[in-house]
């Protein structure tokens, strides 16, 4: 198949059917994700190798636009006021639903302890491309704003994701290089975490002085690619220094809407643009990689799995709300709100396979099942109970 064909049918067919599954009160990603089913299964052979080697930049790029869209979401004056519940957001409910399906994954999938830790916690991180945009038109609409619980759960979940993936390259790390000592892994992750944040204040800070330098000769367009360009440098770096390149991403987001709030919300509206496309081309791409007979396979028995998760991830979310002022109804909202799981299963699903990891097959399988199951439920549940569950300001 011509690759320009090829391009023409994904952005249409994805943008189509994303709309129609809009109009029928689903997530338009769970279309775009069907259409990459639907599309592979009646043209998987004749996809254009092109496709393949363009795959993990395009699902790069992807998750920068989200983390970015965040960063530039979060206000220092709000982060300081959610700060603690925020914190403890972003960790807690991804550690009990991860072991959890670390154990379960082992148990009845039969899978390595290390592959079960891998495939856990990449299934255990929320998704932005479901929670950041729902979130941001609660904000918006200015519900819940006195105790500011969408923007708990818009902090806390973003940094859940990079929390995810950081556990995700810790496992990714101990299948590659075997004889590593899971202590030592363990150790390097603040390390990590703060090599990460470190470039992307600096970055931010940069920019912020460039933008300003140069405020009469550049647009706001330029000013995005420029901002997209250096993110992903930073995650480069972040390949080569295995650290947390994301979350500085992210930062690089909340030091622009902090110090230069004009320039922030400009930014903030391309990106909203660019995820347009961004989205399409995330979700059909995992739609391309699933083996539908290994997904049907591992079907009820990965709902299964799945539901306990996300029942342990319910817990930790409790217990993460419990030393805030939100009353029940406000932290049964937060629960609903870290159901939707998308974008990093998205982004990871397919990389055991490509690894070559025996299991990479039902690996991915379960990150469709993931997407399918909890994206719907969660999207649903926060369109129906936010009026219920949250005031208006």
């Amino acid at each position: 198949m011509d690759l320009n064909i090829f391009i023409v049918i994904m952005l249409l067919g994805g943008w189509f059917i994303g709309k129609l599954f809009t109009k029928i009160k689903l997530p338009s990603v769970l279309g775009m994700l069907f259409w990459g089913i639907i599309f592979s299964f009646f043209f998987g052979n004749r996809i254009p190798v092109i496709v393949d080697n363009a795959e993990p930049f395009l699902k790069s790029f992807a998750l920068i636009v989200i983390l970015l869209r965040a960063g530039l979401g979060i206000s220092k004056a709000t982060l300081k006021k959610v700060g603690v519940t925020a914190l403890l957001m972003s960790f807690i409910p991804c550690i009990f639903e991860g072991l959890t399906l670390l154990f379960l994954l082992h148990y009845f999938f039969e899978f390595s302890f290390y592959t079960a830790g891998l495939t856990a916690f990449m299934i255990s991180a929320v998704s932005p491309a479901v929670i950041v945009p729902s979130m941001l038109d609660i904000k918006a609409r200015g519900i819940g704003k006195r105790k500011e619980v969408p923007t708990i759960v818009l902090a806390g979940a973003s940094i859940d994701d990079v929390f995810a993936i950081t556990f995700f390259s810790i496992f990714l790390t101990l299948i590659r290089q075997g004889n590593v000592h899971l202590g030592k892994v363990l150790l390097s992750i603040p390390i990590s975490l703060l090599v990460g944040i470190v470039p992307g204040i600096i970055v931010g800070y940069l920019l912020i002085f460039y933008f300003r330098k140069r405020i009469k000769h550049i647009k706001s367009t330029e000013q995005t690619l420029i901002l997209l360009t250096i993110s992903m440098l930073l995650v480069k770096v972040g390949d080569i220094f295995h650290s947390a390149a994301l979350l500085g991403i992210m930062t690089v987001g909340f030091i622009l809407l902090e110090k230069a709030t004009d320039i922030a919300h400009d930014l903030a509206n391309k990106l909203s643009q660019i995820w347009i496309f961004a989205e399409i081309i995330l979700f059909v791409l995992i739609g391309l990689s699933v083996d539908i007979d290994v997904a049907y396979s591992s079907g009820l028995l990965g709902i299964f799995v799945i539901s306990l998760g996300l029942i342990a991830r319910s817990v930790g979310v409790w217990l993460a709300t419990g030393f805030s002022n939100l009353n029940k109804k406000e932290r049964l909202f937060c629960i609903f709100a870290y159901f939707p799981k998308a974008t990093v299963q998205a982004a990871l699903g397919s990389v055991a396979l490509k690894m070559g990891i025996a299991e990479g097959e039902t690996i991915l399988a379960l990150a469709v099942l993931a997407i399918v199951f909890t994206a719907p439920l969660g999207l649903i549940l926060i369109k129906v109970f936010t009026p219920i569950l949250l005031s208006d300001d």
